[in-house]
């Protein structure tokens, strides 16, 4: 769960909200929603031991034309655009440490249609897709590298985080500082509608942060009692990760104000976590804080690269995807073609959009999702076909009402983001009757 949000995503939801309090708030409302969600998905983890997530309990609950939207989605939003995010964050990182010159600055107005500006930022997006070739020939190569190399990464981030808190509140200097790490309750009115959506589109970066909380349930089968470790292990984790990412934006909050943040967001290259360091420590905060990062966001897109091309890779096999998907390679045996095609498109994906244009796309894709899978706990449970069901009915309930209401928010306050995100996920119906067409579907009991 513990990627690169944590350090940038207090920005956006600063110029969303322009106080403290609500800020926080909005960190304490995302992770109770996630952990509904957790263990929504904690449910189905338990009904399968096929591969594919999501992929599978889809297709098993509702059919394949369902399994094959989400993974048709899962590729060209959700796991590209989060590969994508997080190469970026890796690669502002890289270039505020290093100082690396700009590059077709001359270019950088130029746009496709007044929305896309490839040219923009260029050597940032040029540094995260050569990050993303390395990791994609890094993982053609095998996964031996991936435990130690995890292990590092997951020292780092703690690290890091624990860090930042010290620094912010040891941090004196600045007197518009909150003064309470639980935020004053605000009575909103009913009048202010657009505080509430404010609200809820400031928690879409929330939501990234907090996202990855799904992975733990595609491995159901290899706990022991899942039915218990898995809800037990999404508890604690979840919560101790909420409370890491309060008290690093409530020390956040202490070195600058929402208004600082906001203005960040008009800067190019700007993270939020180095900001705050340099403003405490000065240079070296900088330097340390930028490594931490680079180290945390290129271990997650490692991780991220290594795991997502395995979809594709199932879906493949069972024809839901392009045949070339399944093959792997004569050496390494790993699925190349997939890590290669995820590769191309997570580049494209950079080159079209900034890293908070390309997470709120992912959020909203995500949650639909999301939602679908509520749905599917409710259906198995009134069918008598799941045994387990986590807090049945209130917990699949309010986290589909929870679902619901991001989805129409996120259309309403980001737009071209949602609608790019579900014109891609919509390109998938034809690209589905063009594999029943050539009958590719393997039967449901010859493909698990």
């Amino acid at each position: 769960m513990i990627g690169s949000g944590v350090f940038k995503k207090i920005t956006p939801m600063s110029a969303e909200l322009m106080d403290g309090p609500l800020i926080l708030w909005a960190w304490v409302v995302a992770g109770l929603i996630t952990m509904l969600g957790a263990f929504s998905f904690a449910s189905l983890a338990t009904t399968t031991k096929e591969a594919g997530g999501q992929f599978q309990y889809f297709k098993n609950v509702f059919g394949g034309f369902f399994g094959f939207i989400y993974g048709w989605s899962f590729f060209t939003v959700i796991s590209t655009a989060s590969i994508a995010s997080m190469a970026y964050v890796f690669a502002q990182s890289l270039g505020n440490l290093s100082h690396i010159p700009p590059i077709l600055e001359a270019y950088s107005s130029y746009s496709i249609g007044g929305v896309l500006f490839p040219f923009q930022n260029a050597t940032i997006k040029l540094i995260a897709i050569a990050a993303l070739l390395f990791l994609t020939l890094f993982n053609i190569r095998g996964v031996e590298g991936g435990g130690w190399l995890s292990n590092i990464v997951t020292s780092a981030k703690i690290l890091g985080i624990l860090l930042l808190i010290v620094l912010g509140l040891s941090y004196s200097g600045h007197p518009a500082a909150p003064t309470s790490v639980i935020p004053t309750v605000h009575m909103v009115q009913a009048s202010e509608l657009l505080h509430i959506s404010a609200f809820f589109t400031a928690m879409l970066g929330a939501f990234w942060a907090y996202d990855g909380w799904v992975n733990i349930t595609n491995m159901a089968s290899e706990f022991r009692n899942p039915t218990k470790n898995i809800p037990r292990a999404i508890i604690i984790g979840t919560a101790l990760t909420m409370f890491l990412y309060l008290m690093a934006n409530y020390a956040y909050l202490q070195v600058l104000t929402p208004a600082d943040f906001a203005h960040l967001k008009t800067q190019e290259g700007s993270i939020a976590a180095v900001e705050v360091a340099g403003i405490v420590m000065g240079p070296i905060g900088v330097t340390v804080i930028s490594i931490l990062i680079m180290v945390s966001t290129f271990g997650a897109t490692q991780a991220s690269t290594m795991s997502a091309a395995r979809v594709y890779y199932q879906m493949s096999k069972e024809g839901y995807f392009f045949k070339p998907f399944a093959h792997v390679h004569k050496r390494f045996r790993t699925p190349h073609i997939s890590l290669y095609g995820q590769m191309i498109w997570a580049s494209l994906l950079i080159i079209s959009g900034t890293f908070d244009q390309l997470t709120d796309m992912l959020i909203f894709a995500a949650f639909i999702f999301y939602g679908l899978g509520a749905i599917a706990v409710i259906r198995l449970k009134m069918q008598g076909k799941l045994t387990f069901t986590f807090g049945y009915p209130v917990v699949p309930v309010l986290f589909l009402l929870c679902c619901f209401v991001i989805v129409i928010n996120a259309v309403y306050s980001r737009p071209l983001e949602s609608l790019t995100g579900l014109g891609l996920m919509a390109l998938g119906v034809p690209f589905y009757l063009y594999f029943r067409s050539r009958n590719q579907f393997i039967p449901l009991k010859e493909a698990s």
